[in-house]
């Protein structure tokens, strides 16, 4: 097992791992900005180093200063949580050229799976149902409208390289296609530095279905269920639960089997993500796979019992996963709603600032991560995301009871956020009715 480890992140997500690493008995390494000075998880670690100024690019993101302060603290492993360089194919090669343990998959698999396109092919030749589009990159606007026009609009465009609804953009006819794939590719050069691209057909709200897969080094592969991701907005998650109503077993032990097959296509390691589209007709097709732990893992955690900070930390030490598939038992329902500094009647517009009073619910079922406390200044530089509110309850009725409970104790003063927003979404009709898709809030909160 690992002595110490770097947590190579931030906010909510580092003092997850941090607390992780600590039940397991292993030292921990906090890395930080200049505007993370004063951050909790540089205070829950056992050591904590500065990287740079503020700016990602400086900090959070640059490889070198990250992988010097590894070698300095004399840490044998990183964690990249999610997000900054959690899925950069670069930064898993350079660890392992420094002999840093990456707590997560090889490099070359973040490549294989982290290119769309690639992936694409890769869940054709494994016999994955995938979304009907283009096989190979597309770099030129008129040959992408040629295209769209063989497969019937509407379709979606989606940069190879892309995530988190960056470098996507829908297009419903042949009038609005060059744009939209110019803003797209132009969205996923800026964001990526790539200007490859695909086109698949779009499918009109369909749920957003994830299957939670961890993997080994020898071979064993697990899916620990799914989760409902299909309230959205601008293709980010907004709330997630587990399990989904409208999935039946059969259904799900074909997702699953699926999932797995497509982790077992790659050599797959450590935990990750088969996200799956389904629609109306209970079709589901491949969309994409997240190479890393995903924001929302804790629904998973909640309705399996099974720790995956852990699990990633023992998997990529060497050992052995600790369940097998038939270990694996969905109990209750869980429900997670992301809690941000934002503005939802001012489109969403991030309020960092400091934060005053804050009360932080608690109870039976009742789970909250995350990094913020009372005078903390939300930094401007980083993602809105203050925390995470997560109710479990032995039914889906019983959660949403819950979180409805938890979001209306929830106090955070001193800056805007979307609570009053999440409690409109718990306590709509076609919510409760468990009526929902990706098209949930644009159809029901066109307002906002």
């Amino acid at each position: 097992m690992f002595d110490k480890v770097l947590i190579a992140n931030r906010g909510e997500i580092a003092v997850r791992i941090i607390r992780a690493c600590r039940e397991m008995g292993i030292k921990t390494v906090a890395i930080y900005s200049e505007a993370d000075r004063d951050a909790l998880h540089t205070m829950l670690a056992d050591e904590a180093i500065c990287i740079g100024p503020a700016p990602s690019s400086q900090s959070y993101l640059n490889m070198e200063r990250i992988l010097a302060a590894c070698v300095v603290m004399k840490a044998d492993a990183i964690h990249p949580g999610f997000g900054f360089l959690s899925e950069n194919t670069r930064f898993a090669e350079l660890c392992e050229k420094c002999n840093i343990s990456f707590i997560g998959p090889s490099g070359e698999i973040i490549h294989r799976m982290g290119n769309k396109s690639e992936a694409r092919r890769t869940m054709m030749e494994a016999g994955v149902p995938v979304v009907p589009g283009t096989k190979e990159p597309v770099y030129e606007a008129k040959e992408g409208l040629l295209l769209a026009r063989e497969m019937g609009f509407p379709v979606m465009i989606k940069a190879s390289s892309g995530g988190g609804g960056k470098g996507m953009r829908i297009s419903r006819s042949e009038e609005d296609f060059i744009e939209n794939f110019q803003s797209a590719q132009l969205e996923s050069v800026k964001g990526f530095s790539d200007d490859t691209m695909y086109i698949e057909k779009y499918i009109e709200n369909p749920r957003h279905i994830e299957f939670q897969i961890m993997a080994d080094k020898y071979g064993n592969v697990v899916h620990l269920g799914e989760r409902d991701c299909s309230i959205q907005r601008r293709h980010q998650k907004v709330l997630e639960e587990s399990p989904c109503e409208v999935i039946s077993e059969e259904l799900r032990r074909r997702m699953g089997e699926m999932a797995i097959r497509a982790a077992k296509a790659v050599n797959y390691e450590n935990a990750g993500t088969i996200e799956f589209l389904l629609d109306k007709d209970k079709q589901f097709y491949f969309m994409e796979m997240n190479t890393r732990i995903q924001v929302e893992h804790p629904v998973t955690e909640m309705v399996t019992g099974l720790d995956l900070i852990k699990e990633q930390i023992r998997v990529a030490a060497g050992e052995r996963l600790s369940a097998e598939q038939k270990d694996i038992r969905i109990s209750g329902h869980a429900i997670e709603c992301r809690i941000n500094a934002e503005n939802p009647k001012r489109n969403f517009m991030p309020c960092p600032g400091r934060i005053g009073n804050i009360h932080l619910p608690g109870g039976n079922g009742i789970r909250v991560d995350t990094h913020i406390y009372s005078d903390y200044q939300v930094p401007s530089n980083y993602d809105s995301m203050l925390l995470k509110l997560i109710a479990h309850g032995k039914d889906r009725q019983e959660a949403i009871e819950k979180m409805r409970s938890a979001l209306g104790e929830l106090i955070i003063e001193g800056i805007e956020t979307n609570v009053d927003f999440q409690y409109e979404i718990v306590n709509h009709p076609a919510f409760l009715e468990g009526k929902t898709d990706t098209g949930f809030i644009a159809r029901h909160f066109s307002g906002i």
